[in-house]
């Protein structure tokens, strides 16, 4: 197997709590790190340092670009190859379609600033505005993403977007739903991104019950993993995520330090309580490693793998946070393939097998 590891930017400590990107990808860079998913938001806060305008809409299109490439520097001078631009937020089935156009316009600029950062992909999560704001019209929803991947197939050379579904989005939340969307657009530049958090985070964990698990959740991940490694095809997995999640002592419900009233619990829950894969001392416990198996063995993915991690620990303050957030990362991924000891179809038959009695 052939992997290259990336960590997303936003993994290595918010910008907002001060952590420079510069001292980020330095800490990429120290623990072997190979790429990065770029956050739109440390290119926008980048962006608004350089520009002279003071707009409500946000910094300049030609901050952004000038953002971008001081940006792109950095990671050149580091050997970091930027994986994605990500992440291109609630464009597809909006009911408002001028609000749609509107998205569409912007989505020009991030094709623009892709060039710029030298990178073919943008990553498109899986809308999840409110259900009044979001048709529940599947053709709309991939009329809208072929329009978009359309766009892409034009520009020279072609940009690629990825289309990930939230454990959490309004209409495409599996990655059963995000498969049939990505064979009904049926354009060679739109796929999707595989994450091992937002897959567990839909059909086993449950933050807002006392057990942090939905009911039937072991058999759920072992018949949803054997239907991934016979129903999708490999090539359309443009990269793949791979993130655990903590076990909330008490139920993510209303009165929860974390309970959040305008967002989905398992959104609150992914923006505080995602950690690197087998911290168990932190709590963790989704079955990373048997969806890690079917993507990677049973499946056969070889390519790009981030970390995207979201934690309360992100917001912190203080020099050593990106240092240690890089230094975790790395120990997981060490963690797993140790765990996964790949020996061929037949250790991957024997381990989704046995899945249930694993736990």
């Amino acid at each position: 197997m052939s992997y290259k590891l990336a960590i997303s930017s936003m993994s290595l400590g918010r910008c907002f709590a001060g952590h420079a990107l510069n001292h980020r990808l330095d800490m990429a860079q120290k623990y072997g790190y190979k790429g990065i998913e770029l956050f739109h938001e440390d290119l926008a806060f980048l962006a608004e340092h350089l520009s002279a305008e003071d707009s409500a809409c946000g910094p300049s299109a030609a901050a952004q670009k000038a953002a971008a490439r001081q940006i792109y520097a950095m990671c050149h001078d580091r050997g970091l190859q930027i994986i994605c631009l990500q992440p291109f937020l609630h464009y597809e089935g909006l009911v408002d379609r001028e609000e749609h156009e509107s998205r569409l316009e912007k989505l020009e600029l991030w094709v623009e600033l892709a060039r710029v950062l030298e990178t073919d992909l943008i990553q498109m999560p899986a809308n999840f505005l409110s259900p009044e704001f979001v048709a529940d019209d599947i053709d709309l929803i991939v009329a809208d993403l072929r329009k978009a991947a359309d766009f892409g197939l034009a520009q020279s050379p072609p940009i690629r977007f990825a289309y990930e579904s939230l454990c959490w989005s309004t209409r495409v939340d599996t990655w059963e739903a995000c498969w049939d969307v990505v064979k009904r657009v049926d354009r060679p530049n739109f796929g999707m991104c595989l994450d091992t958090f937002n897959i567990a985070g839909r059909i086993y964990a449950d933050p807002t019950s006392r057990t942090g698990r939905l009911p039937g959740a072991e058999q759920a991940v072992r018949e949803s993993i054997r239907r991934l490694v016979a129903e999708v095809d490999v090539s359309k997995v443009f990269y793949v995520q791979v993130v655990d999640a903590e076990r909330l002592q008490d139920p993510l419900v209303e009165g929860h330090p974390f309970y959040n009233p305008d967002q989905p619990a398992r959104m609150s829950w992914s923006r505080n309580c995602r950690l690197f894969y087998g911290e168990r001392d932190h709590g963790a416990y989704l079955p990373v490693k048997d969806i890690a198996l079917a993507l990677f063995l049973g499946l056969g993915y070889e390519g790009w793998v981030s970390l995207e991690l979201f934690n309360r620990r992100m917001a912190d303050g203080g020099a050593e946070v990106p240092e240690e957030l890089a230094r975790r990362g790395a120990v997981s991924w060490s963690k797993l393939m140790r765990d996964i000891k790949p020996q061929g179809a037949a250790a991957y038959t024997t381990t989704a097998t046995r899945f249930a009695a694993s736990l």
